[in-house]
């Protein structure tokens, strides 16, 4: 049986011999003076799943007796069932303290630019504040923004020849108008703008976002069918369905998280379902300039490579975990701090969520690189572990 001592709540220990012998062997604590030192989470795992007893001096403190003792922690549990369910996985995670120099370098994708060239029109438009659209009055130039840049929405929606007419919606108006090719009777720019930030109190931060990916070629229009801000098509995409091809369409959908906003985990993570259930990348946008907040993550984990689960010993860490919770809010300075604590490691991120029922979701965060941005983006996908 394994003997588990409890010399203080920051010294959980093993001296029997035969006990450390099984321990190293899976890598659990770490080994000194001829000691195995053990932290929380990993005498909870060794108690409930490989029946190992824990004992203050010679009177046994039970599992319940422990989660009193340490369960007012932040996080606590959701902590210990990411834990126990990468464990579970034959897989091997480690504390934070754990971490030394690593030779990784953690993978970033870049994502191709080029750089948006728009006729020099001088268009009058009508916009409608209280339905944020905006209608091109000249046919013809509004046929040609929409066909050759896919701006708008000539004639109805996968129908251009039912209608003569381009509508904008709020991002686009305000993207033309900032780029004065645009000019709307009855409303400035300045009213424009009034109008946006009265039915969305965010809507600069998404239209940084919005503007950001435009200039650099990207079509960019709404995805709300999604349950994202925006999708995205790359550089060169046109709206026109050729002969004996079907229409084009959005491999890629962005979500914006702004560093001053909060998000339930349990709506973020529904966002990412969405798209990947009709096969779309979800890329989350963290614009703003506010400082992150420093978040370290809670555990360092090693994955499989060939199929067989890495060790401590024979490699280096992949990634680092932060857990967290269905219920749980995460602010996107945290977010963006947790990534930064990560990428100074040389690990990817792995947000770890633990549902009501402690089944345990794996999301894998890929720093993406967009020359000549100001704004932090990252491909987030399912792990299976």
């Amino acid at each position: 049986m394994l003997q588990i001592e409890y010399i203080s709540k920051n010294k959980l220990v093993v001296r029997d011999q035969s006990s450390i012998d099984i321990l190293k062997k899976g890598y659990f604590g770490v080994f000194e003076n001829k000691i195995l030192k053990l932290n929380i989470f990993e005498v909870l795992y060794l108690i409930e799943i490989r029946n190992a007893v824990c004992k203050k001096k010679s009177t046994e403190v039970t599992f319940a007796e422990l989660l009193s003792i340490f369960g007012n922690s932040k996080k606590f549990m959701a902590k210990y069932f990411t834990y126990k369910d990468w464990r579970d996985r034959g897989l091997i995670a480690k504390d934070t303290s754990f971490f030394k120099e690593n030779s990784n370098k953690a993978p970033i994708k870049e994502y191709p630019s080029s750089k948006l060239s728009l006729p020099q029109y001088h268009l009058d438009g009508t916009f409608f504040s209280s339905d944020l659209v905006s209608i091109i009055n000249d046919n013809e130039k509004g046929k040609n923004l929409y066909e050759n840049f896919w701006l708008g929405q000539y004639g109805s929606y996968k129908a251009p020849e039912r209608g003569k007419s381009n509508k904008l919606d709020i991002y686009e108006t305000y993207f033309l108008l900032e780029k004065n090719i645009l000019n709307t009777t009855s409303f400035n720019k300045k009213k424009i703008l009034s109008a946006a930030k009265s039915r969305r109190k965010d809507f600069l931060k998404l239209f940084e976002v919005y503007s950001d990916w435009r200039e650099k070629g990207y079509v960019i229009k709404t995805g709300f069918k999604f349950g994202t801000h925006f999708r995205v098509y790359f550089p060169g995409a046109k709206p026109v369905k050729k002969e004996d091809k079907d229409w084009v369409h959005s491999k890629h959908v962005i979500h914006v998280f702004p560093k001053d906003s909060r998000l339930l985990i349990s709506e973020w993570a529904r966002a990412i379902r969405v798209a990947h259930s009709v096969r779309k990348t979800f890329i989350l946008a963290v614009p703003g300039t506010l400082p992150n907040k420093k978040i370290t993550p809670d555990f360092i984990l090693y994955h499989r490579r060939g199929g067989e689960a890495e060790s401590p010993d024979m490699f280096p860490p992949r990634y680092a975990m932060l857990s967290l919770s269905e219920e749980e809010y995460i602010g996107g300075k945290e977010f963006a701090g947790a990534i930064k604590e990560a990428k100074d490691k040389k690990l990817e991120l792995i947000l770890a969520i633990t549902d009501r029922e402690t089944a345990v979701t794996y999301y894998k965060v890929k720093k993406i690189l967009l020359k000549g941005s100001n704004a932090d983006y990252y491909e987030i996908d399912w792990l299976q572990p």
